[in-house]
């Protein structure tokens, strides 16, 4: 499957966006400014866990949508350069 340069440079910045913005979310969840992560004994709840898989798995989705991406922009740079070598040739 060929994807275009669009497409691929889109799912390379989904991926990059993805991890920007979820490690901002863990580190404002790990400071706890709302004092819904913790309670008052320190101890992680209910919602620190189910907000931590959360981000958890959209860094390895955004992980995967990136790679994706990468692969493809690597992918559409050879096939530009190989076909500017051909053409010229």
């Amino acid at each position: 499957m060929k994807l275009s340069r669009a497409a691929s440079w889109f799912l390379l910045a989904f991926g990059v966006w993805t991890w920007f913005i979820w490690v901002s979310f863990v580190r404002n969840l790990w400071k706890n400014g709302s004092g819904q992560a913790f309670d008052t004994a320190g101890d992680p709840t209910a919602y620190f866990w189910v907000h931590l898989t959360l981000a958890v798995t959209s860094f390895l989705l955004g992980t995967a949508v990136g790679v994706i991406g990468l692969r493809a922009v690597l992918a559409v740079r050879r096939a530009s350069r190989s076909g500017a070598e051909g053409g010229a040739a």
